[in-house]
């Protein structure tokens, strides 16, 4: 096999994955959208069907008009935005030290520090986030230790709050922000810290001039690892965020498998793809211009 062809069923491999998992389904929820709502199953009209005449293609774009429309589906589209982006701002505060403190530790106990931070992983997430249910209850445990310690004199109402959502928002995608930000922090010269501490810069001023402008690819990466997948978060706004963390993707969920209006919810998730296409593009062209 000459090295052209070898490269040609390397690359066919990535290609026929995108193909599979991303295009076709992307292709299915777009051919969904541009149909109408109908009584069967499945639930609705596609856009291409056959009439007496012949096969025709008739698409509607009523499920979009609804979005601009109806203030409701925009305004899950903002909380969703701001709910992400405040959970990232979250993870980072909270994983920019825990990376960094993993990457300056000696080279022997990284692995083991790594290990803890992805050992979450090996357990079931919706089990996880269920867990905190009894921790954050009136009759949980973190109002018991607070009663028993005398902090209160009774239960404080944390479940079902902005509080428990931005705690299940934040315990769940910290790793995606340690992780990128470790691998930034631990490629950094530390002769550079040297260098500048000769030149007479203080540990801090340091930090600032040095390892921050230098982990800035690391932390727009870890951003966006946390805030694509908390923008379309279902879990923990249904189990932890109460009636009114209504996010994209409960609305998604409602619109599915209650109201069963399938060109709504594809559009709407479609819209919600798109809006996300836009960041991703950003961090491209940021890391190659890094």
């Amino acid at each position: 096999m000459s090295a052209q062809a070898l490269r040609r069923l390397v690359l066919a491999v990535p290609a026929l994955w995108m193909a599979a998992f991303f295009l076709a389904p992307f292709a299915i929820l777009l051919t969904i959208a541009f149909g109408q709502v109908s009584e069967g199953l499945p639930p609705y009209t596609p856009p291409l069907r056959q009439t007496p005449e012949g096969w025709r293609f008739v698409p509607s774009a009523e499920s979009f008009a609804l979005l601009l429309e109806d203030p409701f589906y925009i305004e899950a589209l903002l909380r969703s935005f701001r709910v992400a982006a405040v959970s990232a701002a979250l993870c980072l505060l909270l994983g920019y030290p825990m990376a960094l403190a993993i990457a300056r530790a000696p080279e022997r106990a990284r692995m083991q520090l790594l290990l803890l931070v992805m050992l979450p992983f090996w357990t079931s997430f919706l089990l996880r986030i269920t867990a905190w249910i009894g921790i954050l209850q009136d009759q949980g445990w973190l109002n018991a230790a607070l009663l028993a310690l005398g902090v209160i004199a009774e239960p404080i109402p944390l479940l079902y709050s902005e509080f428990a959502l931005y705690l299940g928002m934040t315990y769940g995608y910290l790793p995606f922000a340690v992780l990128p930000l470790y691998a930034s922090l631990s490629r950094q010269d530390p002769d550079l810290l040297q260098a500048a501490a000769d030149l007479g810069a203080t540990p801090f001023r340091a930090f600032l001039q040095v390892t921050l402008p230098l982990s800035l690819p690391g932390l727009l990466a870890a951003f966006l690892l946390v805030f694509i997948p908390a923008a379309g978060e279902f879990v923990i706004p249904e189990l932890l965020g109460g009636p009114s963390a209504q996010l994209v993707g409960r609305v998604l969920w409602t619109e599915f498998f209650q109201n069963r209006d399938w060109p709504l919810a594809s559009a709407l998730a479609l819209a919600l793809l798109v809006l996300l296409v836009a960041p991703i593009v950003l961090l491209q062209r940021r890391l190659g211009g890094a």
